[in-house]
């Protein structure tokens, strides 16, 4: 693990996996970016950059809380660029870190060579999903033995009843096995102030994202998982229409971790558009 220093003085903290040509990958969250791992095998063709954003994993927390808020993150992720030395860097950003992704791409594009988003949180373009979006794909899974418990709790979540959180893990992934079970228990956020203040007053404004991104030449890449709840295929389409030279990927079988549910074909995709 690496450190630097942010703009404002923060210690942040990045890993660096395998060789090949730089693809600087933004984590989700805000959480420790471990869970991301080696992306599949990504590493296998391409040096990732990981960085632990702000007050998660191996970063410092802020003096300054407001600092958490997204469109501020893009500062860190352009110091960490410079740092690195990088005029142009391939970009990949998973969940919530596509927000922070597609504004460095509208503050920045000329340090932008490729981007990849899977599946990504759309508020930073002001995409909403509907309840009613979330249902139709939970009905996809009523097969699964976990099904009644969890679509109780989705159900409750969505009519803003309370619900148990944990009972709807199973829909973010495309099978709920050992794997998917450690998997989930290391994605969950530890640093409460770090994910409240992601999204504060001021942290997103979608109409100049969106005229921003419409003028983005570089190549972008958007990948949905089949099943998932969280960034549903139809949101990433509409997401991917924002862009003049967009791929959308539906990957069969996946949730919201698609390295996780079938790490080949995932890799052959990504691995595809970067080439």
């Amino acid at each position: 693990m690496t450190t630097f220093r942010a703009p404002d003085g923060t210690r942040l903290a990045h890993r660096t996996y395998g060789d090949g040509a730089p693809l600087l990958c933004v984590p989700g969250g805000p959480v420790d970016s471990r869970y991301l791992g080696e992306l599949g095998g990504l590493s296998g063709r391409h040096r990732l950059i990981v960085p632990d954003l702000r007050g998660t994993g191996g970063s410092a927390v802020p003096e300054d809380a407001s600092s958490y808020r997204c469109d501020r993150l893009v500062d860190d992720i352009e110091a960490l660029r410079a740092h690195l030395g990088l005029a142009r860097t391939d970009l990949l950003a998973h969940s919530a870190g596509a927000n922070i992704a597609t504004q460095y791409a509208a503050r920045f594009p000329q340090h932008v060579g490729r981007l990849a988003l899977i599946t990504p949180s759309t508020r930073s373009v002001g995409i909403e999903i509907t309840g009613e979006t979330r249902r139709e794909l939970a009905e996809l899974r009523r097969g699964e033995p976990w099904y009644p418990a969890a679509s109780a709790a989705l159900e409750a979540i969505t009519r803003g009843a309370g619900g148990d959180r944990e009972a709807v893990n199973p829909f973010f992934y495309g099978r709920w096995d050992d794997a998917a079970r450690e998997h989930c228990a290391a994605s969950r956020p530890e640093n409460a102030e770090a994910v409240a203040g992601f999204g504060a007053e001021g942290a997103f404004e979608p109409d100049a994202t969106r005229a921003a991104i419409a003028a983005h030449g570089a190549p972008v890449l958007l990948l949905a998982g089949e099943f998932d709840l969280n960034s549903p295929p139809r949101a990433v389409a509409e997401y991917a229409a924002l862009f003049p030279d967009a791929t959308l990927v539906v990957q069969p079988g996946a949730g919201h971790y698609p390295w996780i549910d079938d790490a080949d074909r995932f890799r052959a995709a990504v691995s595809e558009f970067l080439a």
